[in-house]
């Protein structure tokens, strides 16, 4: 009997054409063409990304987040200044203190607030990861969603003259899209994004 050389990432139908039997198994015992429909596991997937991808993601926005939190826009006063607060009060800003804190409090807590989340949402990942959690689990998912839109956060709070309630909005806005983007099936999340640009057509 003539055996043929096949390759070990040759689809069953492939094997059984050229006479292999039994075909090669299928994850969660489906067929390859229906497993193949299902979008799940595809590269257009959430799913289908690479753990060892994803850690690098991860280890990425530990780093971008470690240096946000730790580079204050706006920087440092240099030595002892002299001011005034907005009710007429005399005070003194001392060296090495955050200038950003002491003329814009409520954004400089949202910047720190921010990245001191999206740090720690890295870290959950990147823990998640190196423990073998599943990919599409939700600690993996919602680690990522956190940690990617705090660094948007901490990027529009950073920026002169912006309100710091649209700043949140913007945030909440980037949340939803992300989790939209990762968790919906393809097709489901083309419709929502559609829906979402450009509004439903209205009927004639």
């Amino acid at each position: 009997m003539e055996h043929h050389a096949v390759h070990p990432n040759a689809t069953p139908e492939h094997a059984a054409a050229i006479g292999v039997y039994p075909p090669l198994p299928t994850p969660h015992g489906q067929p390859a063409n229906q497993h193949h429909h299902l979008g799940g596991t595809g590269a257009n997937s959430w799913v289908g990304n690479d753990a060892n991808t994803l850690l690098v993601v991860a280890t990425l926005i530990t780093t971008l987040t470690y240096q946000l939190g730790t580079s204050v826009p706006g920087g440092y006063w240099q030595q002892d200044t002299p001011g005034t607060t907005s009710g007429g009060r005399q005070v003194t800003y001392h060296a090495g203190d955050p200038i950003m804190r002491d003329l814009h409090r409520p954004r400089y807590y949202v910047f720190m607030g921010a990245s001191w989340v999206g740090f720690a949402s890295s870290m959950v990942m990147t823990l998640s990861l190196l423990v073998r959690m599943p990919v599409d689990s939700r600690h993996v998912r919602w680690s990522f969603v956190v940690a990617y839109s705090s660094l948007v956060l901490t990027f529009v709070v950073s920026q002169p003259r912006t309100h710091l309630s649209v700043d949140i909005i913007i945030w909440l806005g980037v949340l939803a899209l992300i989790w939209i983007i990762i968790s919906l099936h393809p097709n489901h999340r083309a419709r929502v994004i559609q829906d979402i640009c450009c509004g439903r057509r209205g009927t004639t």
